[in-house]
């Protein structure tokens, strides 16, 4: 309406201008006399003004007449186009003209005038190769889905276009949330251009959520042939496909095979802590002590973590504290300063009710990296020791608003989760998670972190006091709460 009402408005002011412009020269005096073959002409100001422009026109004129006496010539001489691509010049002319303004509209964020263009250089190119994607494109920005899909649908009848058709619908079903279709047209795109990156990264996120390790496993294959993952991310993020299909496996109640996987999956990644804590308990379910032992060892020194410690104490479950503590001595010892083997080390001390040594294990961890955890420790020591219940409560009142520590946190949205994962369970991000200590505001505490995990619960020896110290410091820490 606004459009139509300044055309109307701009037609009127040229109007009026033409008329003043007329009007001035018809008061301008003298002329012009043209000589021609005797005859002499007078011309006023007005009448050479359009004597001017009826010269232009027939030159213009005539420059399309000889155009066409040219196209007529070639056509006589056997061109038999000639004359048809004379009078389709012009259309493919405005065709393209309104072709490149819709892609502009469409940079500009213009949906409704590159759909207006889009229609016009369909009407003059006849090309729905082209303007049927500018169409879908623009339709999508100006929020007609429909429009949108049916045009995506159009594509596909053109093998040189039904990638792109593919592909845009399969973007409309993920917008939807409609996975499973998005995921069957990811697998036809794939099939249509395996090397296509965008497609291989959709595809095989959609296996990891549907659980299609099998798939997902291919897909990640194809990867690394196309030269779009380098080598060493496709090794650890097969070995996370690996990992995720033995927990598959396991939960079928098949172990052996789930064994298999576990083991494939730590050979392809010896620093990913599920699989080798996986691997572990394979050897330890098969007897072999040794290799246990190794992998464990070795995915420690990499990353300390707790569920580390929980599996390692798992291959002599019936050993005293005294013989476990000179066991776990060859786990720590190339990561003695790590604030994880600190804690560890402080654990079982306490386990061994050696309060003095727990401390000096525990070092200046609470005044340097206050955790928690930590926290908790060093209220347990003080209690072992024979403290105040007010010194224990100021431990524990310390440990309630202090950091949790690392856990299991997603790269991508900083999401925390309790156990480790393949996909992020917040924004479905493919192996985005790392074991590390999430800004201060977070408070989620996930099972790897609880204070004094299993390997104090597994020792062979009779009850131990300083399990009861531990229990009281957690009554003293709830009425520090209440």
């Amino acid at each position: 309406m606004i459009w139509s009402l300044m055309k109307i408005v701009a037609f009127v002011l040229a109007v009026t201008a033409l008329t003043y412009g007329g009007t001035k020269l018809m008061e301008v005096d003298g002329g012009a006399t043209v000589d021609v073959a005797g005859q002499e002409f007078t011309l006023s100001p007005l009448e050479m003004t359009f004597a001017l422009v009826a010269l232009v026109v027939a030159v213009w004129l005539g420059l399309k007449l000889w155009a066409l006496l040219v196209a007529t010539f070639k056509f006589l001489n056997g061109d038999e186009t000639a004359i048809s691509r004379y009078f389709d010049r012009n259309r493919e002319r405005k065709g393209y003209e309104a072709l490149s303004e819709g892609m502009m509209a469409l940079a500009s964020g213009e949906g409704h005038l590159a759909m207006t263009k889009a229609a016009r250089a369909d009407k003059y190119l006849q090309q729905p190769q082209l303007t049927n994607l500018l169409t879908a494109q623009a339709a999508e920005m100006t929020g007609d889905r429909k429009t949108a899909e049916e045009t995506y649908k159009k594509l596909l009848t053109d093998d040189k276009t039904r990638f792109v058709g593919v592909r845009g619908i399969m973007k409309q079903k993920l917008s939807e949330g409609d996975t499973d279709t998005a995921m069957a047209l990811a697998q036809k795109a794939f099939a249509l251009k395996p090397r296509h990156e965008e497609t291989q990264d959709v595809l095989l996120r959609l296996q990891a959520e549907k659980s299609d390790w099998d798939g997902a496993r291919k897909t990640l294959g194809a990867k690394l042939k196309s030269g779009s993952l380098p080598r060493d991310v496709h090794k650890r993020r097969d070995a996370v496909l690996a990992l995720s299909q033995a927990r598959d496996i396991l939960g079928e109640g098949k172990t052996i095979e789930a064994r298999e996987a576990a083991i494939e999956a730590n050979r392809l990644s010896p620093d990913l802590i599920p699989a080798a804590i996986m691997a572990a308990r394979g050897y330890i379910n098969d007897g072999n002590a040794r290799y246990a032992t190794r992998v464990l060892t070795k995915v420690w020194n990499a990353q300390p973590h707790p569920d580390i410690a929980v599996a390692f104490a798992e291959i002599v479950p019936g050993e005293t504290s005294a013989a476990r503590l000179k066991r776990f001595a060859t786990l720590t010892k190339t990561t003695a300063d790590h604030p994880e083997t600190k804690m560890l080390m402080a654990e079982m001390h306490i386990t061994a009710e050696d309060f003095p040594a727990a401390k000096r294990a525990l070092g200046d961890l609470v005044e340097n990296e206050p955790t928690a955890r930590s926290l908790t420790l060093m209220a347990a020591i003080e209690r072992g020791e024979g403290a105040d219940d007010s010194v224990v409560r100021g431990w524990l009142t310390k440990a309630l608003t202090a950091p949790r520590g690392p856990q299991w946190m997603c790269d991508n949205c900083q999401h925390i989760h309790a156990t480790w994962v393949a996909t992020c369970d917040n924004c479905g991000s493919f192996d985005t998670l790392a074991w590390k200590t999430p800004p201060a505001s977070e408070v989620a505490m996930p099972a790897g972190t609880e204070m004094l995990p299993l390997i104090v619960g597994q020792s062979a020896e009779p009850a131990l006091p300083a399990t009861k110290v531990v229990l009281d410091a957690e009554v003293v820490g709830d009425e520090a709460t209440k």
